[in-house]
């Protein structure tokens, strides 16, 4: 009802992070429910032996990260020839040239701002900085229109800092559209209030 993107759903093993969620059941409940695409966020080992539990198609993002498998493009391509936009996650410390080879797989790049598993979490140091090198080294690499997503401390200072740097996409949470304060409706709406790009 207040006009969201996408639901960010976070896919976790207990392997690749150490906590355990959203089940299979909860995001086929979802799909069934809401028409709002999904932006599915695999922090997950070996995410190529999973994606078939899980719904996703046509306007649905889903992300993998890049440690996550050695098979990272078939990982993608998977995602792909099933309609959803492919997008590779690059935790705090994951160099960005680890993207390089992915380009041509890729439909978005997901920068991690916080350490992946846990909400709540305060935005590591370097992370505007990575964002800026993310989008001029994708300018430098040919995909300048290539979009930027990031995750973690998307808070109402931080999000207009993210998008000056190079970020269109912002997955928002206890930081700011769950504020505790406004209520979903108004942290919304302050949230979009934010951005330059709505």
């Amino acid at each position: 009802e207040s006009g969201v993107d996408f639901f960010h759903c976070d896919v976790m093993d207990g392997h690749f992070v150490p906590n355990l969620m959203l089940s299979t059941e909860i995001i086929k409940a979802m799909k069934r429910r809401y028409s709002t695409p999904l932006d599915l966020h695999f922090m997950v080992e070996r995410p190529e032996n999973m994606l078939a539990w899980f719904p996703f198609g046509e306007g649905d993002l889903v992300s993998i990260h890049y440690e996550s498998t050695p098979h990272v493009c078939r990982a993608l391509e998977m995602i792909r020839l099933r309609g959803a936009t492919p997008i590779l996650a690059l935790n705090p410390a994951t160099p960005l040239e680890c993207a390089r080879e992915a380009l041509d797989s890729i439909g978005a790049l997901l920068v991690m701002t916080v350490n992946p598993g846990f909400a709540a979490q305060k935005m590591t140091p370097s992370a505007l900085d990575k964002i800026r090198r993310a989008r001029a080294l994708l300018e430098k690499w040919g995909r300048p229109g290539l979009p930027i997503q990031v995750d973690g401390n998307c808070n109402y200072a931080h999000i207009p800092q993210m998008e000056a740097a190079g970020a269109n996409i912002f997955v928002v949470g206890s930081s700011s559209v769950f504020s505790a304060a406004l209520g979903v409706e108004k942290g919304w709406e302050k949230t979009c209030a934010c951005l330059n790009n709505r």
